[in-house]
């Protein structure tokens, strides 16, 4: 059954219209009155909904039963990752969003190639929130992990969130994921700090260990900037 992200309040004999984007895609569809459609607000769970009337650019539902269904990881693990080039950031957040990222934070690194600021930022920004509400309908979630704005390591630290801190790091002293994952109780939200093609620079590492980031390691093998956090989130799936 098609799924539609639509970020309104929701409830059983509720009469709307569907976002923009939910009504071109049901368009596309070519979907009819009587046709039944899921819809979820991320506020939990996911409603049955019925269309109602075709327009040219808007589309009718009405709002049918609840279902109390939720498909998150049972960690809430959240990135902090160097920002990639384009198409490469692209596909973090659509696999991140996948594999259960509780929110992702675009972080500003010293070797990132893609420098963002002002107008272009914004736009960035909504770009990436976007994949991921398309990655969240297609995958089931029925929450929509947040993309933050992006920042440095120095401003993140700043209003850092509570949690536990891990950052992907090939320096000696690095400890197996495996092994420090393991001695984190379940519901411990985990903040995952990686760096952008190339890495973290030598001042961020020093910094991010500063601010209590503990070392891990994915193994011997070198992963790609936009794989290695997903192989960690895959881990605490």
């Amino acid at each position: 059954m098609p799924r539609f992200y639509c970020p309104a309040p929701l409830a059983t004999g509720l009469a709307l219209s569907l976002p923009a984007g939910a009504a071109r895609h049901v368009q596309v569809l070519r979907l009819q009155p009587g046709d039944v459609i899921t819809l979820f607000n991320g506020e939990g769970g996911e409603f049955d909904a019925t269309v109602t009337r075709m327009g040219r650019s808007d589309v009718d539902v009405e709002v049918g039963a609840h279902r109390a269904v939720e498909r998150e990881a049972a960690r809430a693990v959240h990135l902090l990752a160097g920002i990639t080039a384009n198409e490469r950031m692209d596909w973090l957040v659509e696999k991140a969003t996948e594999l259960g990222v509780a929110s992702i934070t675009p972080l500003v690194a010293e070797r990132s190639v893609l420098k963002l600021k002002g107008e272009r930022a914004e736009k960035k920004l909504a770009h990436w929130q976007g994949v991921a509400v398309a990655a969240a309908e297609q995958c089931g979630r029925n929450r929509v992990p947040t993309v933050h704005p992006a920042v440095t390591l120095a401003e993140w630290v700043k209003k850092a969130p509570p949690g536990e801190r891990w950052v992907l790091s090939l320096s000696d002293g690095t400890r197996p994921l495996a092994h420090v994952h393991n001695a984190v109780q379940s519901p411990t939200p985990v903040t995952v700090l990686s760096g952008p093609e190339g890495g973290l620079s030598p001042a961020e590492e020093s910094a991010a260990l500063a601010a209590g980031f503990v070392p891990v390691s994915l193994g011997p093998r070198v992963l790609r900037a936009e794989t290695a956090p997903l192989a960690v989130l895959a881990l605490c799936a």
